[in-house]
């Protein structure tokens, strides 16, 4: 961290985790650490047990991606169940480089699977730097409007599709949504950006803030942009669809939850991307957590305010939705 730039206070209960994870030893992402990160932390027998013991099946799909390229698509739902319902189109974050469509499924318990009977389902992106802009964002164009132009194959309503992401996966939802926007593409009922990453250009307080501490920081993050654009970060030619903080109209966005912590990296950009929603008269509900570090809930999701924001999450859901009656019409 710069000695010039002061930063907010790390939440007491959350910096035990940093300090844990500070006595590891500096940690610097390299490609070569790519392989192992992408890989999935259980095997997927073991995962679909844990899916079964709660009451939900999986099922994949080949679709066709970006260019008419396959991808899969992972399609979770409670065993048996019947009748078209809402869908939550899921895109997992780490950098558009790592993580794993199967990867973190747990966290969508707390605030979504256990109060509600939606299908949920994952979309596989190809990741950078082997696949760099356009490829992850139009696979996860391309898989929505194969899963809207398939509902009734899915028995879900095409009507009530929720797009929800983490990370570079809220910044990929996000340019998701815009790319439905001006291609007059599927009609998306909502979308949840959790601690998004929507700017190339490195030119945020919080970038600087954020600079050699905590979860993910500038050094990360220079690498994921440089990894997803090459050249062209920080550059004239840069897409919306790529990096949606350039975008300077965000009409017709669909309702929006969008949130982060006061110690992040990522702060700025989606406090500024949540005013451009208000400015263009769109409907944005915004959490800044204070003293939460990047990806919070989901490296200590019992800390306090971690149940705090996935408790806000939830409601907002239920709000969305009805409570209890997401499948509802």
């Amino acid at each position: 961290m710069s000695d010039l730039m002061p930063r907010p206070p790390f939440d007491p209960e959350l910096s035990t985790f940093l300090t844990a994870l500070e006595a590891r030893g500096p940690f610097t992402l390299t490609t070569e650490m790519l392989p192992h990160m992408r890989g999935l932390d259980t095997t997927e027998e073991e995962l679909d047990e844990r899916l079964r013991l709660r009451g939900y099946e999986r099922r994949t799909i080949t679709v066709p991606g970006h260019l008419g390229d396959p991808i899969t698509l992972a399609v979770i739902q409670r065993i048996g169940r019947a009748g078209a319902t809402s869908a939550v189109y899921s895109i997992h974050g780490g950098g558009m480089m790592f993580g794993h469509y199967l990867g973190n499924l747990d966290s969508y318990d707390d605030w979504l699977l256990n109060d509600h009977d939606v299908v949920l389902i994952s979309v596989d992106y190809r990741l950078a730097p082997e696949y760099p802009d356009p490829y992850p964002v139009e696979d996860c164009y391309a898989g929505l409007v194969w899963v809207h132009a398939h509902a009734e194959q899915l028995d879900i309503d095409p009507n009530r599709i929720v797009i929800a992401g983490q990370s570079a996966g809220a910044g990929l939802a996000a340019g998701t949504s815009l790319l439905a926007r001006d291609r007059s593409g599927p009609s998306i009922l909502a979308q949840i950006l959790v601690s998004p990453m929507l700017d190339d250009r490195d030119s945020t307080v919080s970038t600087r803030q954020i600079d050699g501490i905590g979860v993910a920081d500038r050094q990360m993050t220079h690498f994921g942009w440089d990894a997803y654009l090459g050249s062209r970060r920080a550059g004239e030619d840069v897409s919306v669809y790529a990096a949606p903080a350039r975008a300077t109209d965000l009409s017709g966005i669909p309702r929006t939850y969008i949130d982060c912590g006061s110690a992040e990296v990522f702060r700025d950009e989606t406090v500024a991307f949540a005013s451009g929603l208000w400015a263009a008269g769109g409907d944005a509900e915004l959490h800044v957590w204070p003293g939460a570090f990047h990806g919070f809930t989901s490296m200590m999701p019992t800390a306090r305010i971690s149940v705090t924001a996935t408790a806000a999450l939830a409601d907002w859901i239920r709000r969305l939705l009805g409570a209890g009656a997401l499948g509802s019409g």
